[in-house]
């Protein structure tokens, strides 16, 4: 079983020393750092980099610069997604945004992890778990999701938050570690001026 594979069944596997995933990973880090240096007014070249670089676009999409993930082909974006700057995504594992995701800048979704045992950490092992962000989520500034995360439809995550732990949908939620601090409600709809 190649690296890879193990990583794609959530098992430990070698990230640091395994020749194809520093390929990969290579690869990608060209393609960002070929995103990242465009000027802001080259669109259609910033669009067309992000379609190279991640598994699945749909519809309409914007991402600030800078931009950064591991290998690109486990990032899935919705329609209307919108990431602002210094977006982060290590995706040793699946990570699927829904539609109408907007993320506010320094966020990072990290799938990687490492093991607590020094041995098996020092050889460079590491595990991956899908992220999971559903339809109509927004997340604010500063926030951390961990592996294994999935956020429910229409939630909010608040900023400076760090995401252990799923989070339901149509809900506010916020802190470190994050939690739920109530759902949303048709009065949320009227808190502010139009």
């Amino acid at each position: 079983m190649t690296e890879k594979e193990k990583a794609q069944q959530g098992l430990l596997y070698d990230a640091n020393y395994d020749a194809a995933l520093l390929k990969e990973r290579a690869k990608c880090q060209e393609l960002c750092y070929e995103h990242n240096q465009l000027p802001p007014s080259k669109v259609e070249q910033r669009k067309e980099l992000i379609r190279k670089i991640l598994a699945k676009t749909e519809g309409d999409f914007w991402i600030e610069q800078p931009f950064r993930c591991d290998y690109g082909y486990n990032v899935s974006i919705g329609k209307n997604f919108y990431a602002n700057y210094n977006c982060i995504i290590l995706d040793g594992a699946k990570v699927t945004f829904g539609d109408n995701v907007f993320i506010a800048p320094n966020c990072g979704f990290y799938t990687a992890g490492h093991p607590l045992d020094i041995e098996q950490r020092n050889q460079g092992l590491e595990y991956a778990y899908p992220i999971t962000v559903g339809n109509n989520v927004w997340i604010g500034g500063n926030v951390t999701v961990l592996p294994g995360v999935t956020i429910g439809d229409g939630a909010v995550i608040g900023a400076g938050s760090v995401v252990t732990k799923d989070i339901p949908a149509n809900v506010i939620a916020v802190g470190n570690p994050c939690r739920v601090i109530r759902e949303i409600t048709p009065e949320d709809r009227e808190k502010y001026k139009k």
